[in-house]
């Protein structure tokens, strides 16, 4: 497989990222070559260490600028879109990236005679969403659909990982703060994902090499609540923080007034998203449209994210965890 993937293209639009990075190294050890399309290339030579020397180029792209997706598509057996943004300001904008993003790559993939059009979405995509986030994922979705007829929509659940903005961003909070918020009372559900499992996930369908059209939503094994989330975190750096609950309308107004730090940790746009849960649903567990159709057994928060939280304890990896002897 590996002869023959080797010439193969794949073109990872946003693939400098997160999750790109996982994805890079999922599609590397099976002989794929790989094009990182990016904003800034110059800045993504962490990525080719990945992969032996030639296999990762990281080259210029932007969503908003098609005639740069048309460059990075050019030759490729598969492309993905992993483009998106948590909050809307200025050019980088929800329709801008989510909606005119999601179609111009997936015009680019089709021009270039792609097999396989990849749309990464989220769990939380609804063209009936209280969020504009949910709402222009949706909208993101339908445009790429019909750019690309037989496009797979993705749709993960929160994704976890060393690099991760769930459980480090927390974490993080909690070195500070002397209480987390629980926002709306901590009830939304949760399907945390493992990133390697989301690479492992697209890689198979790029394996695959149909465009099959279906939407798959992607969550890890287990579900848990947002105050359970929350006091799993506490109990890996072994801190003791009081969690509060945050009723909805005062969320909306921390959202509101957060939403204008330059790094936004909560938006308003956000708090409307935390109101619906973010679990794969019923119907595509049972039509195999998740990881366990893929063939992939999902790994668990239990054991994985203590393995990269070990920074936020007291004395770090020197802290002897709860329940060990000395």
């Amino acid at each position: 497989m590996i002869a023959e993937n080797s010439e193969k293209i794949v073109t990872l639009i946003g693939g400098s990222g997160f999750i790109g990075r996982h994805i890079v190294r999922a599609l590397a050890k099976r002989g794929y070559r790989i094009r990182v399309a990016c904003r800034r290339p110059d800045l993504a030579g962490h990525v080719q260490p990945l992969g032996t020397p030639g296999q990762i180029m990281p080259v210029q792209a932007n969503v908003r600028f098609p005639a740069s997706l048309a460059a990075a598509c050019d030759g490729a057996t598969a492309v993905v879109n992993l483009t998106g943004v948590l909050s809307s300001r200025g050019a980088q904008s929800f329709d801008a990236i989510h909606v005119f993003g999601a179609e111009a790559s997936a015009r680019a993939a089709k021009a270039a005679k792609a097999q396989v059009f990849i749309q990464m979405s989220a769990l939380g995509a609804d063209a009936d969403s209280g969020s504009e986030y949910g709402r222009t994922k949706a909208a993101g979705e339908a445009k790429a659909r019909a750019a690309f007829p037989g496009a797979i929509i993705l749709r993960p659940s929160i994704v976890f990982g060393p690099e991760d903005n769930f459980f480090n961003q927390f974490a993080g909070l909690s070195r500070l703060a002397p209480a987390l918020p629980l926002i709306g009372g901590g009830q939304t559900k949760f399907t945390p994902l493992f990133v390697g499992d989301l690479a492992e996930a697209i890689a198979r369908l790029i394996d695959k090499c149909e465009a099959s059209g279906l939407t798959y939503e992607l969550g890890g094994p287990e579900v848990f609540s947002f105050k359970q989330l929350m006091e799993f975190t506490l109990e890996t750096i072994g801190r003791k923080r009081l969690l509060v609950p945050v009723p909805w309308p005062i969320a909306k107004v921390m959202g509101t007034v957060m939403g204008l730090l330059p790094f936004a940790p909560l938006t308003a746009d956000q708090v409307e998203l935390l109101k619906t849960d973010n679990v794969v649903s019923e119907a595509a567990a049972r039509e195999g449209r998740d990881l366990t159709g893929l063939g992939i057994t999902g790994r668990s928060i239990q054991g994985i994210v203590p393995s990269y939280l070990y920074r936020y304890r007291r004395a770090g990896q020197f802290t002897v965890p709860k329940g060990i002897p000395e």
